[in-house]
C-alpha cells in the first residue's frame, strides 16, 4: 500500500498542470493547414527533435519497471541494446531519405510505391502497431494508486488529459510538452538512484540480494525468447514515431544527428531506470504485481516532496508517449483512412480529420487497456503478429533494387501477418509441444515475409 504526503500531491498535480499549460500555449501557434498541424511547419531544429525522440521513444516505463523485477539485465539487453543497434542503422540508412520524401505517414510512401490497396492495409496494421493503449493504462495505473480512483475513471482522466490540448495543438505541441518531460523523467531517476546508492548500498548488496539470473544478461531466458525481442526491435525501421519527426526535422541532416544523439541519452536513460528495477527486485521481493515495481520502491525509499518528483517522473516518460501514439494514431485514421478514402477530400480537411482520428483512437486504446491489462503482454502480442507484415515492405520502398510487384507486396504483407497470428493461436492451444513453444509467431511471419519477398525478387528479374 502507498501513501503520499500533502507534498507529494503538490508536486504531482503541479506537474501535470504545467504540461496541459505548456500544450495550450504552445498550440497557440499552430495553423489549420496540414503541415502546420501534423509536423510542425517541418521546422523542428536539433535541440527540440532530440528532447522529443527521447521522450517519446521511452514511455513503457513500468513495463520496464515489471521487465527488469521478473528478469533483472535482461530488461536492458531485450529492451534497450537492440534498439540502440536498429536506431543507429535507421540513423544511416533512412533518416535522410525520408525527410526528403516530405510526405506525412509510412502509408503516404507505401502507397506511393506499391499502391492504394497497400497504403490501407499498411494503415491498419499501423494503427494497430501504434495504439497507446500501454500507455494510457500505465497512466491510468499510476493515477488510480495515487488517488485511490477505479481504473476504469483512471482511464477516462488520462485519456481527457492527454487529448485536451492535441485538439488544438496538434503535433506542435506534443513536441514541447514532451521536451519539458524529458527534464523531468531524468530528474526523477537521478534522485530515486541517488537515495537508493547511498541509503541501501551499490554492486555489492544487489550482488547479494538478487538471484544469480537477474544479473545476467540473458536472465536464464531461451534463445528463441530474445531473438523475437531482438527482431521487435527492427520494428525500429518502420516505427511511424520515428518516421513522423524524420518528416518534421528542419533537413535531413538534423534527422541523422538527432536520432544519433538520442542513442547516447537513451543509454544513459536505460542505465537509471534498469539500475533502480534492480534495486526494486532486491528490496521487495515476491511483488504479486511486479508492475509497481517502481512506485512500490519509491515508498520504500523516498521521502515526501522527492516522492512527488519521482511519480512526477514517471508521469513525464510515459505522458510523453502517450502523447505522441495518440497523435501518430489520430494521424494515422484521419489521413490513412478518412482523407484516402473520401472522393472530395482536401489537405484543408486533414486536421477535422485527425481530431475525428483522436477521439476514436483514445476510445479503443481505452478499450484495448481495459481488456488486456498487462502492459508487456500488450507490445508481445502486438508485436509478434504485426511487426512481420511492414518490416521488409517498408524497406524496400525507400530502396528500389529491393521492390517487387505490387501485388507480390499485398500477398507478402497479409500472409505475414495470418502467418504470425496463425502461430500465435497455435500456442496458445497447444503449449504443452516443446517445439511449438520454442517457436514464436513472430519468427513465422517474418520467415514468411522473406520468402514470399525473395520469391518476388525472382519473379521482377525474369525477362518477360
Amino acid at each position: 500500500m502507498v501513501s503520499f504526503s500533502t507534498a507529494d500531491i503538490l508536486v504531482i498535480i503541479g506537474f501535470l498542470i504545467t504540461v496541459v499549460l505548456i500544450g495550450f500555449y504552445s498550440g497557440k501557434a499552430t495553423g489549420s493547414d496540414a503541415d502546420d498541424y501534423l509536423l510542425s511547419g517541418r521546422k523542428i531544429g536539433l535541440f527540440l527533435f532530440v528532447l522529443t525522440n527521447v521522450s517519446a521513444w521511452y514511455g513503457g516505463i513500468l513495463g520496464v519497471g515489471e521487465f527488469t523485477y521478473r528478469y533483472g539485465l535482461a530488461s536492458w539487453f531485450t529492451q534497450g541494446f537492440p534498439y540502440y543497434i536498429f536506431a543507429f542503422l535507421f540513423a544511416l540508412l533512412f533518416a535522410k531519405k525520408i525527410r526528403q520524401a516530405s510526405l506525412f505517414t509510412i502509408p503516404d510512401k507505401l502507397s506511393n510505391i506499391y499502391g492504394k490497396k497497400t497504403g490501407l492495409i499498411s494503415a491498419i496494421l499501423v494503427f494497430i502497431l501504434v495504439s497507446p493503449a500501454p500507455y494510457l493504462l500505465m497512466t491510468a495505473s499510476l493515477i488510480s494508486l495515487i488517488f485511490n480512483i477505479n481504473i476504469f475513471y483512471s482511464l477516462a482522466i488520462s485519456l481527457i488529459l492527454s487529448l485536451s490540448y492535441l485538439f488544438k495543438g496538434g503535433f506542435r505541441s506534443s513536441v514541447y510538452t514532451d521536451s519539458f518531460q524529458f527534464f523531468i523523467m531524468f530528474l526523477a531517476f537521478i534522485i530515486m538512484l541517488y537515495f537508493c546508492y547511498t541509503m541501501i548500498g551499490g554492486v555489492a548488496f544487489l550482488s547479494g540480494s538478487l538471484p544469480a539470473s537477474h544479473l545476467e544478461l540473458t536472465g536464464g531466458a531461451s534463445p528463441t525468447f530474445l531473438i523475437v525481442w531482438f527482431l521487435i526491435a527492427m520494428w525500429t525501421f518502420a516505427d511511424p514515431g520515428f518516421h513522423q519527426r524524420c518528416y518534421a526535422a528542419k533537413d535531413g541532416n538534423i534527422a541523422v544527428k538527432g536520432i544519433l544523439i538520442s542513442i547516447v541519452f537513451w543509454a544513459i536513460f536505460d542505465f537509471l531506470t534498469t539500475s533502480t528495477g534492480l534495486y526494486s527486485r532486491a528490496v521487495i521481493p515476491g511483488l504479486d504485481q511486479p508492475v509497481l515495481a517502481f512506485p512500490l520502491l519509491a515508498e520504500k525509499i523516498l521521502g515526501p516532496g522527492f516522492k512527488g518528483i519521482f511519480y512526477a517522473g514517471l508521469f513525464a516518460t510515459i505522458i510523453s508517449t502517450l502523447n505522441s501514439f495518440l497523435f501518430l494514431s489520430g494521424t494515422t485514421i484521419g489521413r490513412d483512412f478518412f482523407f484516402r478514402l473520401s472522393k472530395h477530400s482536401s489537405e484543408k480537411k486533414l486536421k477535422e480529420y485527425t481530431v475525428y482520428g483522436l477521439i476514436i483512437s483514445g476510445v479503443i486504446a481505452a478499450l484495448l487497456a481495459w481488456a488486456i491489462p498487462s502492459v508487456i503482454e500488450i507490445w508481445y502480442t502486438v508485436g509478434s503478429i504485426c511487426i512481420p507484415g511492414m518490416i521488409i515492405p517498408v524497406i524496400s520502398a525507400y530502396y528500389s533494387k529491393l521492390r517487387v510487384s505490387n501485388k507480390i507486396i499485398l500477398v507478402e504483407i497479409i500472409s505475414a501477418v495470418l502467418s504470425s497470428l496463425l502461430w500465435y493461436l497455435i500456442k496458445e492451444n497447444f503449449s504443452g509441444t516443446p517445439v511449438i513453444n520454442e517457436i514464436e509467431p513472430m519468427l513465422v511471419g517474418l520467415f514468411a515475409s522473406i520468402v514470399i519477398h525473395i520469391i518476388g525478387l525472382g519473379i521482377k528479374k525474369k525477362p518477360n
